[in-house]
């Protein structure tokens, strides 16, 4: 590349394509790479919330849990298709925290981020409330439910990278940074594209590292930089069961050792449990749920629920890094999960911004933060301020409560979906489902089906307009297709990919804007 960028950001994670997606909109020009496929990381791995923290009061994170709380009608609004509201079930239970205070806790959950559109706290008898019939009976009479979002965290993620790449972002995903070197006015960075082994120099004034839990691997490998602060790696593990009750509540349940689990309803016929709390050492793309891990899920939701849960139960698990700044907590559950930015800007050098933690809930505050710290270098950063908080994400263009009329419209204009395919193209896509339906009129015209609802013409829409490269980037990033595929359904995808793919090796994904 001859041309210098304004930024070159490592890591197409959530707050990599954030950070490109707001220093588009304000007319900076950048790109962005990823070692792998965009939400590899630690992004695809979350419990699916969008959510103020309400743990981390009991830590004092008050400036965090504001900043989420306010954040969860704001993503609402600009992504209604990936987010929607979710009530959850509290449950109190006798010999843990008091009800004392996790009233007083959800009375501050409730009032300080700026609630309008979600609902309030109210309290329960679950004695007699229908919402206590899946809890063991007698061991629980009084409970809170309170508001909070689900969300599809690798789409929110892809939706980002669209949106800068429609706004002229570069994005390029397995590629790898190998090395660097600053000069006065900008760096020199020489990546290399795993799929090809194409090599490339990029040129940029300001660097930014998102690279989440790798994020000292790059500023100490490929920057030859020492970092100030230090990044805790975090393991999360999940597991997903069939659905353990058939209302559309989450549960938020209290342990014995002080940590929580959530048991959220996940692709209409799951539960999800998680997550777990401990510290990790290794290779963060390595990283997975342990037994141990499994075993501590399955007796959590057993302790609180009539059903039992075994391992024998659990039909997916997945667990990943969270990337932590280490505050020096005594416990992994303690350490703070708000954001740290690094600036390494010695006299007369290009500067370089290295994010540690963060949540995906403020992910676009986190964003907006970066292009803060930068505004001496690049004035243009300072323009359009707030912008990300009122432009729609990608298919997001309808109203909060139009996804039903979204969906209608669809099985109205194609009559061939039943109504639970419209509903999960709607929910994944939005207003851009009939880009991946097209002029068909019958099924057919989408072209081989691969197995539960995925056909050849939504496969190639990803391929094309969504970066994915192999069946896992299908079934489990972009969609969570592979809870319901076989195994043999998943390979012949993949082979069929395998030869889309190296026909348009040389071809971008092309704006659909």
């Amino acid at each position: 590349m001859d041309r210098v960028v304004d930024l070159v950001i490592i890591g197409g994670g959530v707050n990599g394509c954030g950070v490109a997606r707001d220093a588009a909109g304000r007319g900076l020009s950048a790109v962005l790479c990823e070692m792998d496929d965009l939400a590899s990381g630690t992004s695809s791995w979350s419990t699916k919330l969008i959510h103020g923290g309400l743990r981390y009061l009991e830590y004092y994170e008050f400036r965090l849990v504001r900043e989420a709380l306010s954040e969860r009608e704001i993503l609402w609004s600009l992504a209604p298709h990936i987010i929607r509201p979710l009530r959850f079930l509290l449950p109190h239970r006798p010999g843990l925290r008091p009800a004392w205070m996790l009233r007083l806790g959800l009375f501050l959950y409730d009032h300080i981020g700026g609630r309008k559109r979600l609902r309030a706290t109210r309290a329960l008898d679950l004695r007699t409330d229908p919402l206590g019939r899946p809890l063991k009976p007698g061991v629980f009479d009084t409970g809170f439910e309170y508001s909070d979002c689900q969300v599809d965290d690798t789409r929110l993620v892809v939706l980002n990278a669209r949106d800068a790449a429609d706004r002229g972002v570069d994005v390029r995903t397995r590629t790898i940074v190998e090395s660097a070197e600053r000069g006065a006015k900008e760096w020199t960075i020489h990546v290399r594209d795993q799929r090809t082994g194409a090599a490339d120099t990029l040129r940029c004034r300001v660097l930014i590292n998102a690279a989440g839990p790798w994020v000292e691997n790059v500023m100490v490998g490929a920057l030859a930089l020492k970092p100030k602060a230090r990044v805790r790696l975090v393991q999360g593990s999940h597991i997903v069961v069939r659905k353990l009750y058939d209302h559309d509540r989450a549960y938020i349940l209290q342990n014995p050792d002080g940590r929580i689990v959530f048991a959220i309803p996940f692709q209409q016929d799951f539960t999800l449990i998680g997550t777990t709390d401990r510290d990790y050492d290794g290779d963060p793309a390595k990283v997975a749920a342990s037994q141990e891990e499994v075993d501590y899920l399955c007796r959590a939701a057993s302790e609180n629920f009539t059903r039992s849960v075994t391992p024998a139960d659990v039909v997916w698990s997945f667990s990943g890094v969270r990337p932590l700044y280490d505050d020096g907590a005594s416990e992994a559950k303690a350490a703070t999960r708000d954001y740290v930015l690094e600036t390494d800007q010695p006299p007369g050098a290009a500067p370089v911004i290295s994010i540690f933690g963060g949540k995906i809930t403020t992910y676009r505050r986190l964003a907006e933060a970066v292009l803060r710290s930068v505004e001496s270098v690049l004035p243009a950063a300072g323009a359009r301020k707030g912008w990300t908080a009122r432009a729609p994400l990608p298919g997001g263009e309808f109203p909060v409560d139009g996804l039903r009329a979204l969906t209608d419209g669809l099985r109205r204009d194609y009559p061939f979906l039943s109504a639970s395919d419209a509903d999960r193209l709607a929910r994944a896509y939005g207003a851009r489902a009939r880009l991946v339906l097209g002029s068909a009129k019958r099924r057919e015209d989408l072209g081989m089906a691969f197995g539960d609802s995925l056909t050849e013409a939504e496969a190639r829409y990803l391929i094309e307009h969504e970066w994915a490269q192999t069946a896992e980037d299908v079934v489990w990033r972009r969609s969570k297709l592979g809870l319901r595929m076989t195994l043999a359904e998943i390979q012949a995808l993949g082979a069929w990919m395998e030869l889309q793919v190296a026909s348009l090796a040389n071809a971008a994904p092309r704006s659909v804007a």
